[in-house]
């Protein structure tokens, strides 16, 4: 058993706090801390039997991270906050010697650019003091990379061909909102596209590339390809690719809602003047949006991600999909959380397990592929991701 702290209390951190208070043999103290109190006493409250203590603390402020983790004294500190925050909160660990986790690469707060090239110079210091920095262990980055490194173990003498599928059959009743942080899905989806080919990055304009592709129980939808993440972790730790891309459902009316967002000006990062005073354009945007926590009560449908892969296996090439489907209603009615919310959450909380079991503990800084799968596996069907593959199929891809 150990103490778990988590920083962040929107909707991921919301799932974190209800399935870490479910494992009491596993977390037998768990500290939720964000910049709203309040936020973290409604979140305690709904879960009940004193199970989660509460905190204030701002991210961004490295003495207040350090002074609140030396006096909880937690083995590891999940980060749901934002990834602006990342390195505030690695460093802070680093500081108290504890061990770290998060679910999305760090961004810098003035550049729409999100790469591990910041979290991973932190190797050498974290292997010196002797902890583990756990990067990217949401669903997308996270899962995806833990099948990836699944089907590379049972599936696969070598991996050529990876497509990362990312369908949200959802529907919220808005006319337009984020399924995350407004600010964080809107820079991530307007960026150009990114994907890796014959050992090297192909660049395209956004949403270039696009066609329908068919997700289990929900259909064909209209699939774009965008840059995400963990390409640049899997593509180092599985050089047999060939090639890897990330492909993501988006409706036309969330497309047409983004482009006049970006048309007018209002995706911009850049301070503009308004009545005497600097504002960030799409931080007031975030500001007018619905509040993605609060969309699960709502929200019909579910989401459907996975990996389609082709390689070679004993000489022959070989065809494998490996996915999980999750519903926004029954996420919502587990945590009070939507779907989007529920995949990413419950992914932290197994690898937090997984570090307290000893499974996943090493000093240093680790992408979740450069562990192993299997016990990551095992407990995403008992923890509410159940998963299934299909063999020798049509990829579409």
């Amino acid at each position: 058993m150990g103490k778990l702290m988590i920083v962040g209390a929107g909707g991921v951190g919301t799932v974190v706090a209800h399935k870490s208070a479910a494992q009491k043999d596993v977390f037998s103290e768990i500290l939720l801390a964000s910049r709203t109190k309040s936020k973290c006493d409604a979140i305690a409250e709904k879960i009940g039997g004193n199970r989660i203590k509460t905190a204030q603390v701002d991210a961004d402020d490295l003495k207040q991270l350090v002074k609140l983790i030396k006096s909880f004294k937690p083995d590891i500190v999940v980060n749901v906050a934002l990834p602006y925050q990342d390195l505030h909160i690695m460093d802070a660990c680093l500081e108290t010697g504890t061990s770290y986790l998060d679910t999305a690469n760090y961004e810098p707060l003035d550049e729409a650019k999100f790469e591990y090239s910041w979290q991973w110079a932190y190797r050498d210091r974290y292997t010196k003091a002797g902890i583990t920095a756990i990067l990217g262990c949401g669903f997308d980055p996270g899962v995806t990379s833990v099948f990836t490194a699944y089907a590379a173990k049972h599936h696969f003498d070598e991996i050529h061909y990876l497509d990362i599928v990312d369908c949200n059959a959802g529907d919220h009743g808005k006319p337009f909102a984020t399924n995350f942080n407004p600010e964080i899905n809107i820079r991530e989806v307007t960026q150009k596209g990114k994907y890796w080919e014959n050992g090297k990055w192909v660049y395209t304009k956004p949403h270039e590339i696009h066609k329908p592709l068919t997700y289990p129980g929900i259909g064909p939808r209209e699939s774009y390809l965008i840059y995400h993440e963990e390409l640049e972790s899997l593509v180092k730790n599985f050089p047999t690719l060939k090639r890897a891309r990330f492909w993501m459902t988006f409706g036309q009316e969330y497309l047409t809602h983004l482009r006049v967002i970006q048309n007018i000006g209002m995706a911009g990062i850049e301070p503009v003047m308004f009545e005497g005073r600097e504002i960030v354009p799409i931080r007031f945007l975030k500001a007018v949006l619905p509040d993605p926590g609060g969309l699960g009560e709502n929200y019909k449908g579910e989401t459907s991600i996975g990996c389609r892969i082709r390689g070679i296996k004993n000489g022959k090439e070989k065809t494998y999909y490996i996915y999980n489907n999750c519903s926004h209603e029954a996420a919502y009615a587990e945590t009070g959380a939507q779907a989007v919310s529920y995949t990413t959450g419950v992914p932290a909380v197994i690898g937090a397990m997984m570090y307290l079991q000893g499974l996943w503990k090493k000093p240093g800084v680790f992408n979740v592929e450069e562990f192993d799968p299997d016990p990551f596996m095992d407990q995403l069907n008992k923890l509410g991701l159940p998963w299934v593959e299909l063999h020798d199929t049509d990829l579409e891809l």
